[in-house]
Formats: structure tokens, sequence, C-alpha cells
């Protein structure tokens, strides 16, 4: 006879296979159409507020894989906050100035000289619009719950009148001027740059010894001697109008040859080496100080270079004497402003000479160097010409080299309010802690933040000028500047005359016939940014500042976490954000940086139309993402693997609900069978230590705790026995009511637990889950640990059960490899306990045999020819009865019941109620 449909085999309803990437678009598209994140701020209105503030990734081109790591992330927390007893609104944001963006659309053939600034900024906004709604929605294909509708935008009237304000009150603090001062400048980019602009590369670079004859030794010298600079910037030497001593360094005068030389005594040897001169005669010493306004004559232009003293000198390497160009070098600057020297810096926007560098006109100032040293090589200046490769700081958008250039530019003076950085430094916490030194270290000697740039795109420096040249900012031009900024955007600063710019019948005593001029030079993009926590967490009704946690990649550092920290602190004395979390980069499965030449991009859209978002999620889950992080098509398979085994625990515990109601079948927890009580401490412990990791951001904790249980607690034990249970038994029966009821506990804890996580399958898996219930997970609660007043003694017991259980199974596998038995459900065992509490634990446990998955087991005190475990002896024997067809277990009741030959007693009485009903 058939008896399969006698047997309580699950339902088949929730899906084996995924099938992602069809099901996920389906998914997202209704949470669009019910509005979810509506629903979500909805249902947690009033509770403590969370924020977590976005950085806006630039808007331009697809997204790659630090931006789906880094939303992600962000996904996790803002999904778990609001199911953790917070209220946490999401407001995505981009930044959408600066240079990027204008040459994309010079790539796409815009010619901006045929057009106004006005219009060719009208451009660049569309294309950045046009930007935002691309990624906008692969934002939302990874899942990414958010405000999409309403995000914050750098470029709308609200944004940039919001940012003038920040600037207004910076002004009104003294925090911001004017100056001429070297700053890093890009030909590339025809524009200055700030620090965070930068970054190195290696560039090969001349290093040449020149010679500087003495002209006025003032009593120190004769006039024959000759001091020695040593230089990587031939380009520089143009500029030079000084060259600085330390004061307090020993200098000689070696005669080589005939010749004498000067250069600091703690170097003559590594420049005797380098010279190759042979047995240098010393004749003088004397100090630094002591050659002050010496003048030496410049190698090819009728000038002289004054002798001048610096702090910055030192004895590391070169020759004591250093090469000095106020127009090309901060410490250059800085040194030769107390001397009252000239700042030459001859070079355009594009890093071509001008005519103040006579005989270069017209030069690239790279290309200048051959003719400069072969200048130098011909005036019998040029003492050593060689080239080495070394770290040079280069734009980071360009990708070229840039230059220190002397420029009028706007300057925010963080050395004015640096203390108060620094306070507030320590006052955020810091995920990882090392964080904390490294934005420290950043500001511990900064001065000045460039925030000037020579662009078009991006937002106007609302500064006005009068008559006499002097630069007019005011609260009442502030205010009135982001008035009309608020009505009309940025781009009336391009549209109309400084007149119309300015407050009705405003008056300056700097203009007294009226007449002003507007400042045409942009903000720094990082002070657009930067400006954020005003723009966005003051403007917008549903957030606050300080945020309770800005979370971007490494590299934020010196970006985003560094220009909101500044501006922050001079308009408020406070850090925009409660507490910093840092994420490293997506590097290639072998640790490589990802680039188009090698070929190894992983693209995020490429992994969700192969595996699904879930599965990318999952990913980031699984990655000590604090560090850099590897991806590749064999570490996405490796995470598929961890998927399946999670989607298809899911599956088995959904599929054996099938005939579940919760509320009409629960079994009351004290009713319950111990091992399911057992099964529910464990799930209890798990809650507690995903919701300690979920609050620390240790999401691979998470993951790999829950995938843990999935695999062990649940998979290798739990389900596995419970089959003959939930299968065997009447559906009514009380032992298979007991494991429904914890099943139906920890599916739901389950999905709760993984939501933010694989939030599309949390979704689905949710749907199939029996019972009154919310619509969606995510309008739910995190689940909470369970109040089990036996939780230690449960634990205890069960443990060390488990403990005995290795045992039997090591036994098991050896009675299988020895081909004793085929199966489990073939054994016979024998078990010894090696000591009382073992002993006792086994004949407390009604139906051993049944959750070790053997036919029969039977304690004993001792057996001679059992194997020697660590808690028991084990015998296995192939069982000599015959096998159920209904339940496989070998029993000596099969054919006791007439009317049921092939079955054993248990399952002949389930079977013949079965017909009766």
């Amino acid at each position: 006879m058939d008896y399969k449909d006698t047997l309580l085999m699950p339902s088949t309803a929730f899906p084996m296979r995924g099938n992602l990437p069809n099901k996920e678009p389906k998914m997202q598209q209704e949470w669009e159409e019910q509005n979810i994140y509506k629903k979500v701020q909805e249902r947690t209105e009033g509770r403590p507020l969370f924020v977590l503030h976005d950085g806006p990734p630039y808007a331009n081109g697809d997204l790659h894989m630090g931006h789906a790591l880094n939303k992600v992330l962000k996904d996790f927390i803002v999904r778990y906050k609001s199911m953790s007893g917070f209220h946490a609104p999401y407001v995505p944001g981009w930044d959408t100035h600066g240079l990027p963006i204008e040459q994309a659309l010079t790539k796409k053939k815009v010619d901006r000289k045929k057009m106004t600034v006005a219009e060719f900024r009208r451009l660049c906004a569309e294309y950045a619009m046009q930007q935002i709604d691309n990624q906008r929605s692969q934002f939302k294909q990874l899942g990414v719950r958010g405000d999409w509708d309403n995000p914050y935008i750098t470029l709308t009237k609200d944004y940039e009148a919001a940012q003038i304000k920040v600037f207004g009150e910076m002004a009104e603090k003294g925090f911001i001027y004017k100056g001429m001062k070297p700053v890093y400048w890009s030909p590339s980019s025809e524009s200055a740059l700030a620090e965070a602009e930068i970054e190195y590369q290696d560039k090969r670079s001349a290093s040449i010894y020149v010679a500087f004859q003495v002209k006025d030794g003032k009593d120190l010298f004769e006039g024959d001697e000759k001091f020695i600079i040593w230089t990587t910037t031939p380009w520089t030497l143009p500029s030079n109008v000084a060259i600085s001593l330390h004061p307090e360094v020993t200098y000689v005068v070696a005669n080589v040859g005939g010749e004498k030389f000067v250069v600091a005594e703690d170097l003559l040897s590594s420049v005797t080496e380098t010279l190759e001169w042979e047995n240098p005669e010393v004749v003088k010493t004397f100090s630094g100080k002591e050659a002050e306004y010496v003048t030496a004559q410049h190698p090819f232009y009728d000038r002289e270079s004054l002798i001048i003293l610096g702090e910055h000198v030192t004895t590391d390497s070169g020759t004591g004497c250093v090469h000095t160009a106020p127009g090309h070098g901060e410490e250059d600057f800085f040194a030769s402003q107390k001397y009252k020297l000239p700042v030459i810096s001859p070079l355009d926007d594009k890093g071509v000479f001008t005519k103040e560098a006579p005989g270069f006109e017209g030069v690239f100032y790279d290309k200048a160097n051959k003719e400069i040293t072969e200048l130098l090589e011909e005036k019998g200046a040029l003492l050593k010409l060689e080239f080495f490769t070394h770290s040079y700081p280069h734009d980071w958008r360009t990708k070229k080299p840039v230059i220190y250039r002397a420029t009028a530019q706007w300057f925010a003076s963080i050395k004015a309010f640096r203390d108060q950085i620094i306070e507030q430094i320590k006052e955020v916490e810091w995920f990882p802690k090392w964080g904390e030194t490294r934005l420290y270290n950043m500001f511990r000697d900064r001065e000045d933040w460039c925030i000037s740039r020579q662009r078009a795109w991006g937002v106007p420096i609302p500064v006005f000028y009068g008559e006499d040249g002097e630069p007019i900012i005011t609260e009442e031009t502030i205010q009135h500047v982001s008035d009309l900024f608020l009505e009309h955007g940025s781009n009336i600063w391009f549209e109309r005359e400084a007149k119309e710019l300015l407050p009705e019948g405003f008056t300056s005593e700097h203009s007294p016939n009226g007449i002003f001029t507007k400042e045409t030079d942009i903000m720094d993009v990082w002070f657009d940014s930067g400006s954020s926590h005003q723009g966005v967490l003051v403007n917008r009704p549903e957030l606050q500042r300080p945020a309770d946690l800005y979370l971007e990649g490494s590299d934020q550092y010196r970006g985003w976490f560094n220009s909101s920290l500044t501006t922050a602190v001079a308009v408020t004395g406070k850090a925009p954000y409660k507490a910093v979390l840092s994420h490293g980069f997506a590097l290639d499965g072998k640790g490589k940086k990802m680039s188009k030449s090698l070929g190894n991009i992983v693209v995020p859209s490429k992994i969700m139309k192969q595996y699904g978002a879930d599965i990318l999620r999952l990913w980031v889950a699984s990655v000590d993402y604090q560090s850099d992080v590897r991806i590749s098509d064999e570490i996405i398979k490796q995470t598929s693997e961890g998927y399946r085994k999670i989607r298809n625990t899911f599956r088995f515990l959904l599929a054996n609900l099938h005939d579940f109601e919760p509320a009409k079948d629960s079994v009351a927890f004290a009713d319950m069978k111990e091992v399911d009580r057992y099964m529910l401490v464990k799930l209890s412990d798990l809650i507690k230590r995903v919701r300690e990791s979920y609050d620390k951001y240790e999401f691979a904790d998470v993951y790999s705790a829950v995938l843990s249980f999935c695999s062990v607690e649940l998979s290798s034990f739990y389900l596995d026995f419970g089959k003959d249970i939930l299968y065997i038994e009447s559906a009514d029966q009380p032992a298979r009511r007991s494991i429904q009821t914890a099943y139906y506990q920890i599916i739901k804890a389950l999905v709760q637990m993984l939501s933010p996580i694989i939030a599309h399958t949390a979704e689905e898996a949710w749907s199939y889950i029996p019972g009154e219930k919310a619509d969606y997970v995510q309008l739910t609660d995190f689940p909470e640990e369970l109040s089990i007043a036996d939780h230690d003694d449960l634990l205890e017991k069960w443990d060390h059960f488990m403990a005995v259980r290795d045992d039997v199974l090591k036994a098991l596998e050896i009675a299988r490899s020895e081909k004793v038995i085929g199966k489990s459900l073939e054994s016979k065992l024998t078990i010894a306990a090696k000591d009382d509490a073992t002993k006792q634990l086994l004949q407390s446990i009604d139906n051993l045999h049944q959750l070790l998955i053997v036919s029969e087991a039977n304690v004993v005190d001792a057996d001679p020819e059992a194997a020697d475990y660590e808690f028991v002896a084990v015998r296995v024997e192939k069982h000599p009865a015959k096998r159920c067809e209904r339940c496989w277990v070998a029993s000596e009741t099969v054919g006791e019941d007439a009317s049921h030959l092939d079955l054993c007693s248990r399952c002949a009485s389930v079977v013949e109620a079965h017909y009766q009903a």
C-alpha cells in the first residue's frame, strides 16, 4: 500500500529558487506604489529621532561598487533603527557642482565660448539632474529605502541660499579673507585646489644642484664664494628672490679645486659624494644667522637673491641652502614676507610662463625645465643634473600634476578656530577609533582653507568690490544675496550686474560714485557639501543637527567629514555629527584597485542582473567593510551559497507551517517539548547577539551568527530530526504542534533580523508566514529577547546533549565508512555514559533515538565493545528489525498490525486514525 497521502508533507508554496533578478523589480515597484517609506515614517513618528545624514555622491555616471557599498551600509542602519525603537528618516542627497560636469559637457561638444556663463551653467544644471535621475533609479534597484522623491541637491535654490548664509556667518566672525599666497594650482583644471582635492602619484622629475655667486658678502665673504642650492623644480628658478639658511645651523665654505662653495656642515659629505668632489678643504665656518642679508647673483637674471633666515630649513637632504621662490611655495612665501621680498609668480592659469619670466614666455612650466637647465649649464651654474621618480601631488579629478602658484584667493582661516575644531573631534564617537587620530592630524597644524575656484559651475562667492577694490561683505548684502538665490537660484549672479544684486539704495564708503563690481570666483565644492548641516539638517523639519551618524568612505576624512566639521564649528561651535563611521574601498578579487585599463571592474548593475540585489547586499554584510574589501565573481558565488542556505532554511520552516494557525495551534511555552524550548533559548541568545552587532554596526557578525544558527542549530539538528515528527505524526499531535510553535517563532524572528540586510527575500518570506501580521516586515519591530525563566538550565542541559551528540555522530560516521550501516536510521546504538551527569542527561530524554536520527538508542552502564569518545562510549550496529515503509525506522513492531503489515505500531495507529477521519 502507498502511504504517501497519510504523510504530512510540507508545502512548496515558498519557492526553492530565489529568482531574485526577476522578483526584486516587482517588489520595488510595489513598495513605491504603496509608498512604503512614508508608511514606515508614519509608524515610527514620535519615537526618538535617529538621523543618518547622507553624504552626497557626485551626480555623474553610473554607480560603481563604492556607491553600492556605501548606500547599502546606510540602508542596513536606517532599516534597523526604524525597527528598533527609533524614528529614522533618510534623506538622500547629491553633490552637483564642479569640474567633472563641465568636462562632461565639453566631451559632448558643448562650446562654452559661444555662450554666456549663465547659459553654460543652465546646461550644467540640466546635465546634473539627468545624472541624478539615472543614479536614483540604480540606488532604488539596490533596495535602498529613502525619501527619493524629495532628496537634497546642492544646486537647488534653498540649498544655495543656506550655503550663502554659512559663508556670511563665517565672514562676520572674521574667518573669511582674501589674500595673495601660494596655493595648489591645477593647470589642467585652471583652478586653485584645496588639500582635499590632491592625491599623490609617482612622477619623474629633474634633480639639480645650482651655484649662486656671492655678490655682497657683508664682510663675511670675499666675493668669490658660491651658495649651492638643490631643487627638483627647475621651472621655479625664474621666481627665485632669496636663499634661506637656518639661523642655528653651521655652514662651511669648502674649497674644491680652487672654487669655493657654501653648504651646511652636516651635509658636506653627502654633497661631496653627489657632486663627486675630491678632498674639499673647509676654509671657513659660520652660523646661518651671520650670513643674513648677504646677497648673491641670480644665475641667469640681472637680479639679486637675498640670503634670509628660515626655521623651515633642515639638514635632512640637499645642501642646507634653500632656493626660495615665494610665488611657488608656502614656506618660501612666509619666510620671505618678513623681508618684504617681491612675490614673483610668472605663470598663467594654464601653467604657461608670462612675460614676467623673460626668455620663457609661452612655454609650459614642465617643458621649461629642460630649457632652464640648459641655460644654467650655459651660464656655468649647473653643478649636477639627474632624474628620479618620487611621489608628487596631482589633481584628483584630472590626474595631472599640480603646482604651487601665488594668486589672489579667498581663504577660510582654520587657524582662527582650530582649537575649537580639535576639541569637537574629541567629542565625536569614531568607528573605527583611528578615525579620530586621522582627522586630528589633518587639523593639528592646518592654517587656511582655500575656498575659491576659478570655474563657472558652482556657487558664486557672494562678495562685491568697491571702486577702491575693497571687498564688501556685510550682513545686509549676504542676506539679500541669500534671498535672491532662494527665489531665483545662483544663476542670477551671472545674469545681473553687481548693482542689481545689491540691496536697493545700498551705499558704501568704498564706492563714492555708487559703482560696484562682483566676485567671479565660485566656492570650493567641498564648501557646498560641507554646508549640508545647515542646508539639510537644519532646513529639513524631519531632521536635526547634529546628525547621529555620518557614514562615508575613508577618503572623506579629507573631504566631507573635514569640510562639514570646519563649517559647522565655524558657525555653531559644535560638530555636525555625533558619530562618524567610515568604510574602505572596493577592490577586485586579488586586492587590486579597479580600473578600466586592468579590465577588473565589477559593476553593481551586472551583479544585480545576474544574481539579484539581495546577493549584493549580503556580500556587503559579509565583509569587514571598515577595511578595503574584495569582490569578484568567485566571491559573489560564495555569497550566493550562504544566501541559499538561509533561503532554504526559510523555505523549510515555512513549508512545515502550512497547516499551522498561530492563534489556534500554538502551544504555551510551559507545555512545549524541552528540546523545542531549548531552541527558543538559542533563538533568544541569537536575537541578543544580533541586536548588539547591529548597534555596533558589525554587520558581518550579524551575517555569521544567523548563518551559523541556520546551519548548525537548525539544519544539522533541529530541522533534521524534526521531520520524523512533522511528517509522521498526526496533525494535532502535541509534539508536532510544539515543534511548529517553535518554527513559527524562529521564522518570524529570522525574517525580522535579516530584513535590514536581505530586504527583498525577507519581505517575500514574511508574506508566507501564517497568522495575523503587518503587511510588510519593515513595518514591524525588531524581535526582543525571549523571557525564559529556566533559560540557563535549559542551555546547560541541552548544550551538554549537543556535545554528546557530536560523539555519537563521530561513531556513526566511522560505522558508515566501515560499511556497517548506510543511512543513520539503519543504526542501533548502545551508549555508555562516562560520567554521572551524562548518564542522567541521556536517561532524562524521551525518544533519544529520534533526536539522534537512529532506529534505536539504548543507554547502558557499560559496554566493552563500545568505542570511547569524550563524553560517551558508543557501539553502532545495523538494526536487525524490518524497516517501516512510512517512517523508515527499523522497529520490532513492524507487522504487528495485521491491517498494515509494512508499518510500525506508531505509524499504523496514525494511518488508521487518518483513514477513519
